[in-house]
């Protein structure tokens, strides 16, 4: 599933394209991509029609356009999801999924979905601008309302692995298992260590390098590892050849040249170096 630099990537592309423009005519295929929407595709689209799309927002991995009135369209990329912007000449994608053409005769807005694990859904904004199905996210390390001090002190009392923590969009949002392997290799600091035994500082390290990997990320258009994430010209991120942990399992340690190992967390791949990021010892059964 993309994380956060990947999602900033289309909300900005969202923003340049899209952000403005009226509706004219919105068309949505198939059940799958409306299931959110109780309605279905057919009422989503009827309500999509004649409307103007004020902001493209996103919080984590959470990404919506902000309509006039007072709903937004949520958009669930998945795991192959693309919101892509193309002349509404161009040959329509196979899975293709809902399109949407605008006054101005400009180009079109198009969701694509190979897997359909994507879709979209309407809900209503919150006077704070967050839509009422993301209101139980937690802000990401890039929003104003990020209270770093706050995400280190509920870490701190948990007895639970950090990387876990890491991953609860409750607690921050954003990360995700590949930039949650980058901020632990580099704090060197194990997945499987409990929060409760670092140090505040330490968690707070952590939590730093998180927000600095992903920036680094989004400046280079976010991680692609297949051709299914791509912004919203169809381009492909390149962070990947800039991974020091995920995915590079059987490779040396670009730190101390240990080879790095493969690890199963949480049903998910975790990469590790096993001298700069040693394993917590097992607690003996009382």
């Amino acid at each position: 599933m993309p994380e956060l630099p990947e999602v900033e990537v289309v909300r900005r592309g969202l923003e340049e394209h899209v952000v403005g423009r009226h509706v004219s005519r919105a068309r949505i295929t198939g059940v799958r991509v409306a299931r959110r929407h109780d309605a279905g595709p057919e009422d989503l689209a009827q309500r999509l029609h004649d409307v103007t799309v004020t902001a493209a927002s996103r919080r984590g991995k959470y990404l919506w356009l902000a309509l006039d009135g007072e709903d937004a369209l949520i958009v669930h990329l998945g795991m192959s999801g693309q919101m892509l912007v193309e002349p509404a000449d161009a040959p329509l994608e196979k899975h293709c999924h809902a399109r949407f053409d605008f006054d101005d005769g400009g180009p079109q807005l198009r969701f694509v979905d190979q897997r359909t694990f994507g879709g979209l859904a309407l809900s209503p904004l919150r006077p704070d601008g967050i839509p009422e199905s993301v209101a139980h996210i937690a802000p990401d390390p890039f929003e104003p309302v990020y209270d770093q001090a706050a995400v280190v002190r509920r870490m701190k009392q948990r007895d639970s692995a950090v990387k876990r923590a890491l991953l609860d969009q409750t607690l921050v949002s954003g990360i995700g298992n590949i930039y949650a392997d980058e901020a632990l290799w580099r704090a060197k600091v194990h997945g499987e260590r409990l929060c409760s035994s670092l140090t505040r500082p330490t968690l707070a390290r952590i939590l730093d390098h998180a927000r600095e990997v992903m920036a680094e990320a989004l400046g280079q258009g976010g991680t692609s590892f297949d051709a299914l994430y791509v912004n919203v010209n169809g381009a492909s991120g390149y962070f990947d050849r800039s991974l020091h942990a995920y995915g590079r399992a059987g490779t040396p340690c670009d730190r101390c040249g240990a080879i790095m190992r493969r690890e199963q967390f949480m049903n998910r791949s975790s990469f590790s170096c096993p001298v700069c990021q040693p394993r917590p010892r097992r607690r003996n059964p009382s």
